[in-house]
């Protein structure tokens, strides 16, 4: 599966659209974790344990979006795009979406 940000693949012709795909995951902020990015706060630097959980996030979601476009038929995903959203106050949403196609070599 080719998944990217852009319109178009160099090399590659779009031969069927099959529309919107996305996928997402709600993950809720970890008591042990909030300590640990409190403690980080306190002394800068990255805060690894929310760097790891997003990233999971990430991974999850793409992988259910190509899952989705895998479902119809698709071999191709163009103009993907993240976004977060809270849910509540301990909660975030992070939704990745994109258009499934078909393409094939020029």
């Amino acid at each position: 599966m080719i998944v990217t940000t852009t319109g178009n693949i160099p090399g590659k012709r779009v031969t069927r659209t099959l529309g919107l795909v996305r996928g997402n995951t709600i993950r809720a902020r970890h008591v042990g974790r909030d300590i640990m990015a409190g403690l980080r706060n306190i002394v800068g630097g990255e805060i690894s344990e929310y760097t790891k959980l997003f990233a999971q996030s990430r991974e999850q979601a793409l992988d259910r979006m190509v899952q989705e476009a895998t479902e119809l038929g698709a071999n191709a995903i163009l103009e993907i795009r993240f976004t977060t959203s809270m849910v509540m106050s301990a909660a975030a949403e992070l939704l990745v979406y994109g258009t499934a196609v078909v393409v094939e070599d020029e």
